[in-house]
């Protein structure tokens, strides 16, 4: 009953940034503590008494904070995430803060004494006899989550990173009606461009890509990919920059992905057969090993299993007014990416599609 006074309390009564940061810290731990619900009674208490919109601000600022110091934790990797493929090329720097994820010809190497592996999303004949497989290493979220926000910070792999790809992506996990929005970083040869390609599937249809040319050096320093997902839309950004807007159609008979929870997912792997430049560049082994890092995980949603209302929930921050179209400087930021540095959109693609993929004729 505390918990749920307090959080009807913050979505109604209060500000949407005051809102969110008590959504943030509450949801995902299990409730409040007893102590900050005496000490917003009391509050409220004195400001019945005193009618000091002053003190008012001030108590409520000392609630916010006393919330944060005992619920707010910053995300880290053994709390949060677990490794699915390639342990020993996986490891943690700064107390579980950042990742370095590790790829060189042994990377998802199986144990000799086993007949499959797995990697995050399917699983992979093995011969014992054989050295074939897929060279990788990858981690992903403890749990699924419906609807929300999900970012990283990654810096990517410098110099000859051809035939590479670099990961971070939301998957459902149920095989073909799977539901799976993508960021990879496809690697290139020294001197070239980044390519970024995103992808959706929506109820186990995929095949719409779009890639884009960052317009900064990747591996230099670290920048923020985020995913934001709500009932009305999905958008991928780079830092403030949106990329990618796939809305939701549903009316026009369009599929979009809102039934399945996902899972947060990050690999590095070798796909020298397609990433740079359609396969014609193969990755250069003698330039492993490849680095790749990860920090600042920060996943604001509704865990599965979680509260029933929580993804239906309209009071979410995320599917507030603010959060269903891009704002203005969204807007031109979003118009100027696909002038300047989009290369290749599935919906021009008239030598693949014969027909346009009627979410093209939609709008997306």
């Amino acid at each position: 009953m505390v918990g749920q006074s307090l959080e009807c309390y913050a979505t109604v009564a209060l500000p949407v940034s005051i809102s969110k940061l008590l959504y943030k810290y509450h949801t995902s731990l299990p409730q409040l503590a007893f102590q900050s619900f005496l000490r917003l009674n009391m509050s409220m208490a004195i400001i019945n008494s005193f009618g000091n919109i002053g003190l008012y601000i001030l108590l409520l600022s000392w609630f916010l904070v006393s919330a944060v110091r005992v619920w707010g934790r910053p995300a880290t990797f053994v709390q949060d995430f677990q490794i699915t493929w390639s342990e020993s090329h996986i490891k943690q720097i700064d107390q579980g803060r950042a990742i370095q994820l590790i790829l060189d010809q042994n990377s998802g190497k199986p144990h000799h004494d086993l007949n499959l592996f797995l990697t995050p999303l399917f699983v992979i004949p093995y011969a014992k006899e054989e050295k074939s497989f897929t060279a990788g290493c990858g981690f992903a979220s403890k749990e699924k989550y419906m609807f929300g926000r999900v970012s990283m910070k990654i810096k990517l792999i410098p110099g000859d990173s051809a035939g590479t790809v670099t990961a971070f992506y939301m998957n459902s996990d149920t095989d073909t009606v799977r539901d799976e929005l993508d960021f990879e970083f496809l690697g290139n040869r020294s001197g070239q461009p980044y390519t970024v390609q995103t992808n959706i599937y929506a109820h186990g249809k995929g095949d719409r890509e779009q890639r884009v040319n960052l317009w900064f050096d990747p591996s230099a320093d670290f920048h923020t990919y985020t995913i934001m997902w709500n009932h009305h839309h999905i958008v991928f950004y780079v830092d403030d920059f949106p990329i990618r807007v796939y809305k939701n159609n549903e009316g026009k008979g369009i599929p979009y992905p809102k039934m399945q929870a996902m899972g947060v997912y990050s690999t590095l792997w070798e796909a020298d057969n397609w990433a740079t430049r359609g396969g014609l560049e193969k990755i250069d082994w003698s330039k492993a090993p490849f680095y790749a890092y990860y920090k600042d995980f920060d996943i604001e949603g509704c865990p599965t299993p979680g509260p029933t209302n929580c993804a239906s929930n309209q009071s979410n921050w995320w599917e507030g007014a603010a959060y269903q179209a891009l704002n203005a400087i969204e807007a031109r930021r979003y118009r100027w990416v696909r002038l300047n540095h989009m290369i290749y959109d599935y919906c021009q693609d008239k030598s693949r599609y014969t027909v346009i993929p009627p979410e093209c004729l939609a709008g997306i």
